[in-house]
């Protein structure tokens, strides 16, 4: 008899594997993993949920609801592979792209150069027009120099156009002017974007940058995903798609077709959002997540039960420590993302010794295709998974559950080859080099999150997730004298379950230069009240009746003459209005939180008010596996030989699954294998399970 129930399905590629989980209606889920289709991604994401549907016996009607995160929209810009896009802007502000802010993300080196602005000056047009800050018309608009600008961009094929005049934040009228020529000239095959309806808000740069990222985005992201579109409607699925944000919400596939400067780092959040859920669920307020995959590894803060998030992010300079750190390698997007550190370090990055006899791992990756030499698609190159086989932490026959079979002595002959000869040292000691080395690029991830922010990482768990977190994971907490270590269920795809997590959510923001001393509650009350009243409009066009989410006030604030801000809820008082001065004390706190002091005498300022539509939604956590604490395992250990450095030396080692665990904690070394990821629990740590179902691994004490 068919399966009736009915699916949720989250869905995340990563650069060597295409996660997939199906989450029933009753909450159970299944997990499938397969490798990821970069000549089609959509051709992979189809297959993935087709055999996963198999599994559990269920028809493609069944889906009701696919949640996505998507690396499309960043390696589009790492690449240089958006559309041909022109930029239209104000008379004298065509150079903003090349000027950006005076920041450059390596010390001393004044002539570091920076990435080629994303539209070329010969694409950069301007039209006569000027606005006053207040929005007050100074020069008006010129139509004839907009004709002008659509005759020159009709002859080149443009394919999309930004549009970003001065002070357009305070009024778009000219913006929205310019933008109907536009379209009338240019026809609607090309992607428009006004500054106006993607940032409003101060700061002409940043301003620009974002708006020429969103068009230079556009006509790939629509082509993107039409094509998933089409791939689903060829296996029977109708259902809708939705689309995690670089913030860790959720929004349509429609609206990420029109905003996809919203998708940047839609990838590395869904972790994260999963990761916070099942903390709070262990009241586990203060954790540091980490998430090894096969390309990259990535690192955030959760303290106090909140996500670390931040307005000031740059895509484009590859991959970095942190854009609260580094700044100005890369494009400015002054969008809501979750505040991520990054390292190209993952199960494909790709070893080598350079002339000097200096061992790297990393940043470049052998991907899914060719993949490690051990997974004998035709890579020839050393990689991190070649190492970590030939130290046997991870199975020589097969992962995934089997579905990936592992060439071990081709991976292993890699590693002396490669490594190995050129240090004259031997296979173990070569593997074990090639594991230190990438473990301590990871510790710089978690400092840039923690130890560079005041945070000591010793006060913080440590989250561990992906396919390869697990493997590296107690190494890294070594390194870092942190004490306890989390696992999640199922943590190979827990990306996948976080974007089952997330919450649709809209966001609409405005510029607002006040300070707060010199501000009625009541004007500030009425602009709140017009920017929620358009979000209201949006959200009733997107499905949602007015009872189905919440309205929540933020403003960026920050402390007169400043350069940046600091994103503070707006505090009401008894009567529903702005309580401006305990919204000082509250930026003021928080102030002193993240830079470890206030200014009580210095005026506070906003520059920016934001309201987020938030649809309510089920927040409680269950175990992403079946898997619960229970008796000790009474079923017979495989072993296997495990290399754990000079002091320990080769171990022979017992092979376990999750369900081998109980609440008793069980002495390392010890390693746990499970269908999508592996668990290395090295002597001096011990393992056990919780009554979520999590791995937790503890620290002993030296005797």
């Amino acid at each position: 008899m068919a399966n009736a129930q009915r699916y949720r399905v989250g869905v995340d590629i990563g650069g060597t594997f295409t996660d997939i989980v199906l989450m029933s209606g009753s909450g159970a889920l299944s997990t499938y993993k397969t490798l990821t289709t970069p000549e089609d991604f959509g051709r992979g994401i189809a297959s993935g949920i087709q055999r996963a549907l198999a599994a559990v016996g269920a028809a493609s009607a069944s889906v009701e609801r696919i949640v996505h995160a998507t690396t499309v929209a960043t390696n589009a810009i790492l690449e240089h592979r958006g559309a041909h896009t022109a930029l239209v802007t104000t008379r004298g502000f065509r150079d903003v792209l090349e000027m950006r802010r005076l920041r450059i993300p390596e010390m001393y080196t004044l002539n570091y150069p920076r990435p080629d602005p994303l539209v070329p000056r010969r694409l950069r047009l301007e039209v006569l027009e000027r606005l006053g800050p207040a929005g007050e018309v100074r020069v008006p608009l010129d139509e004839t120099s907009v004709h002008a600008a659509a005759d020159r961009l009709g002859s080149v094929g443009i394919e999309a156009v930004a549009v970003c005049l001065i002070h357009a934040y305070a009024n778009p009228e000219h913006e929205r002017r310019v933008a109907a020529i536009l379209r009338a000239r240019l026809g609607p095959q090309v992607f428009l974007s006004c500054s106006s309806d993607i940032l409003p808000v101060i700061r002409e740069y940043e301003r620009t940058s974002t708006t020429v990222i969103n068009a230079f985005l556009g006509p790939a992201m629509s082509r993107y995903f039409d094509s998933l579109e089409r791939h689903m409607r060829a296996i029977g699925i109708y259902a809708p798609i939705q689309i995690m944000k670089s913030d860790g919400s959720i929004m349509t596939i429609e609206a990420a077709a029109e905003r996809p400067a919203y998708l940047v780092e839609s990838g590395p959040a869904a972790g994260v959002i999963g990761a916070v859920a099942g903390a709070r669920a262990m009241q586990e307020p203060d954790a540091i997540t980490f998430d090894m995959g096969g390309t990259t590894a990535k690192v955030s803060l959760i303290e106090k039960g909140e996500i670390s998030k931040t307005g000031d992010y740059e895509v484009g300079a590859g991959i970095n420590l942190s854009s609260k750190l580094v700044m100005g390698g890369g494009y400015a997007l002054k969008l809501p993302v979750i505040d991520i550190s990054e390292v190209g370090a993952g199960g494909g990055s790709l070893v080598s010794v350079d002339a000097g006899g200096l061992l790297k791992v990393g940043p470049e990756s052998a991907g899914a295709v060719p993949g490690p030499v051990c997974y004998d698609q035709g890579g020839t190159r050393a990689t991190f998974t070649d190492a970590a086989l030939t130290l046997g932490y991870i199975s020589p026959d097969a992962i995934a559950g089997g579905g990936l079979r592992l060439n071990a002595a081709g991976g292993r002959a890699a590693v002396e080859e490669q490594v190995g000869a050129p240090l004259g040292r031997n296979p173990l000691e070569a593997a074990y080099g090639v594991f230190q080395v990438a473990c301590g690029t990871m510790v710089g991830a978690v400092k840039a999150v923690s130890t560079y922010r005041g945070r000591d990482p010793r006060d913080f768990a440590l989250y561990a997730f992906g396919g390869n977190g697990p493997v590296v994971a107690a190494e890294i907490a070594n390194l870092l004298e942190m004490k306890r270590v989390i696992i999640p269920p199922n943590p190979g795809v827990f990306s996948a379950y976080g974007l089952l997590r997330a919450q649709v959510e809209f966001e609409v923001v405005r510029g607002c230069l006040a300070r707060l001393n010199e501000t009625a509650a009541s004007a500030m009350a009425e602009r709140y009240a017009d920017l929620e009243r358009g979000l209201q409009a949006r959200m009733e066009r997107e499905g949602y009746a007015a009872g189905e989410f919440a309205l929540l006030r933020f403003a960026d604030l920050r402390y007169a003459d400043q350069a940046h801000e600091l994103t503070t809820p707006m505090v009401a008082d008894a009567a529903g209005q702005p309580d401006l001065a305990a919204v000082a004390r509250a930026f003021g706190d928080e102030h002193e939180r993240t830079y470890g002091h206030q200014a009580e005498r210095e005026e506070v300022e906003c520059v920016t008010l934001r309201v987020i539509a938030r649809v309510a939604g089920e927040r409680s956590f269950s175990p992403i596996a079946s898997a619960a604490p229970g008796k000790e395992h009474t079923g017979e250990s495989r072993m296997r030989m495990a290399y754990f450095g000079p002091r320990h030396g080769g171990i022979d080692t017992p092979v376990i699954p999750r369900s081998g665990l109980s609440r008793t904690p069980r002495r390392g070394p010890i390693i746990i294998e499970e269908y999508d990821a592996t668990c290395v629990v090295p002597p001096g740590w011990s393992a056990g399970i919780d009554p979520h179902g999590n791995i937790v691994l503890t620290a002993m004490v030296p005797s």
